[in-house]
C-alpha cells in the first residue's frame, strides 16, 4: 500500500507537528508533502521522511513571509500529484485537506478549519493588522471560504482533534468527524521538587493567543512571568511589559520541560481549538489557569468543579479580560495547596502518545475496510 502524508507547512514543532510525528512512525515509508519545509526546525523523526515541498518553498525568505501568501496556498496544495497512492493521511489546519486524492482513500486529521478566514478572522485581520494585510484579505477571503468548503468534499473520513473542532467541521462542511485527541509525550515531562515563583506562558505571539491580556494582568500584579515563544507581536508586547515579565523566545525541549516543572502555573489566555500546551504543563504536575472556552474545557478540570471525589487540575476565568484573569490568579494564590501534582500528571495519561497512535491506526484500518467494501 502506497501512503502519502500531507501537512500544511513544516517550519517548527508545535502541536500539529507532534501529531505528524506519530503519523510518520505509523507509516515510515510514506512520502510527506508540505507547502514549506525548513529541515533544521523539525524533529529527526520528520526530517528522515521522504519530503516533497511545494514550489512555494523556492521563493526567497518564504519561511518568515509565508503568512502573506495565504491566497496562493490552495493552488500550491492542488499542484501535488498524488495519483499513485492508495492512502492519503492529511494533517490540516489550513489547506492540507484540499489535496486531490484521485483513487486513494483520504483521511484528514483536522486541527482546525482554516481559522484565518472563519472564526478567528477578526483576530488576524482586525484593526491591529497592517493595511496591506487587511486589504489583501478583503480581496481573497470569499475565494478562500468557497475553496475551503468545496475542497472538504475531497475528504473521505474526517478526524477532529477535539469535540470543539468536530462541531466546527459539522457546521462548516456538513460532515461528521470522529474525535481523537492529540498526544502529549508524557515521557518528556516530569514533576519537579523545586518550584519557583514565576508563572509561565508558552505560545506563538500572534493576536488570537491574547498574550496582551496576561501582560496587562501581570503588569498590575507585579508577579514574575516568563513567556516562551516568538511571533509578529513580540516587539509590541515587549514594549508594553514591565521588568517582571521576561521574554525567552523559543527554547529547546529540555529547557522547556524545566520551565514547566518549576513554574507556579501555566497561564493560557487564548481560545484554542484544542491546545497541547496545557497538557504539557499538566504532564509536569503543574496546574493551568485558562480561559473558559475551546479545547481547554476538554483537558482541564477546573477548581470550581472540585469535590472530594474529583480533584482539580486548574482554574478557569470566564471573561477574556485582564480583570477576570487577575481574579483567577488570586484564587490560585489562595488555594495553591489544593493542587496535587501527582493527580495532575496522572490526569494526562488519557492523552498519552501510545493511546493516540493506537486510536489513529485503528480508525484508519476501519476506513480502509469500508473503502474496500469489506464492511
Amino acid at each position: 500500500m502506497r501512503v502519502a502524508l500531507v501537512h500544511d507547512w513544516l517550519v517548527g514543532m508545535r502541536g500539529g507537528e507532534k501529531c505528524l510525528e506519530v503519523f510518520c512512525e505509523l507509516y515510515p515509508d510514506a512520502d510527506l508533502y508540505t507547502l514549506i519545509y525548513a529541515g533544521e526546525k523539525v524533529s529527526p523523526t520528520i526530517r528522515c521522511m521522504k519530503i516533497h515541498p511545494s514550489w512555494l518553498n523556492r521563493l526567497p525568505m518564504i519561511e518568515s513571509h509565508y503568512r502573506y501568501l495565504l491566497w496562493l496556498f490552495p493552488k500550491a496544495i492542488e499542484a501535488f500529484d498524488l495519483a499513485d497512492y492508495d492512502l492519503i493521511l492529511s494533517s490540516s489546519h489550513c489547506v492540507a485537506k484540499g489535496i486531490f486524492p484521485h483513487r486513494a482513500l483520504h483521511v484528514s486529521y483536522v486541527h482546525a478549519p482554516m481559522r484565518y478566514i472563519w472564526d478567528k478572522h477578526g483576530d488576524y485581520f482586525g484593526r491591529d493588522a497592517s493595511f496591506i494585510s487587511r486589504f489583501g484579505m478583503s480581496l481573497w477571503r470569499r475565494y478562500l471560504q468557497t475553496w475551503d468548503i468545496r475542497s472538504s468534499h475531497r475528504v473521505d473520513c474526517f478526524l477532529a482533534n477535539s469535540r470543539n473542532v468536530g462541531v466546527k467541521i459539522e457546521k462548516l462542511y456538513g460532515r461528521e468527524a470522529a474525535v481523537i485527541h492529540p498526544p502529549v509525550d508524557r515521557d518528556q515531562f516530569s514533576i519537579s521538587s523545586a518550584l519557583k515563583g514565576y508563572y509561565l506562558i508558552v505560545s506563538a505571539l500572534v493576536p488570537y493567543k491574547r498574550i496582551d491580556i496576561a501582560i496587562e494582568a501581570f503588569n498590575r500584579l507585579h508577579l514574575p512571568l516568563k513567556i516562551v515563544g516568538d511571533g509578529p507581536l513580540r516587539a509590541r508586547l515587549e514594549r508594553s511589559a514591565q521588568p517582571n515579565i521576561e521574554f525567552l523566545g523559543w527554547v529547546d525541549d529540555e529547557t522547556l520541560a524545566e520551565l514547566y516543572g518549576s513554574c507556579q502555573s501555566l497561564i493560557f489566555p487564548g481560545e484554542e481549538d484544542f491546545g497541547i500546551v496545557p497538557l504539557e504543563a499538566q504532564a509536569s504536575g503543574r496546574p493551568v489557569i485558562a480561559f473558559r472556552r475551546g479545547g481547554a474545557l476538554e483537558t482541564v478540570i477546573g477548581l470550581d468543579e472540585w469535590s472530594p471525589a474529583t480533584k482539580s487540575t486548574g482554574i478557569f476565568f470566564a471573561e477574556q479580560t485582564a480583570d477576570s484573569l487577575i481574579v483567577a490568579i488570586k484564587t490560585y494564590e489562595q488555594h495553591k495547596d489544593r493542587f496535587d501534582p501527582v493527580f495532575i500528571r496522572q490526569h494526562t495519561a488519557q492523552f498519552g502518545r501510545p493511546r493516540f497512535k493506537s486510536e489513529i491506526a485503528d480508525h484508519i484500518e476501519r476506513c480502509l475496510r469500508r473503502h474496500r467494501g469489506d464492511l
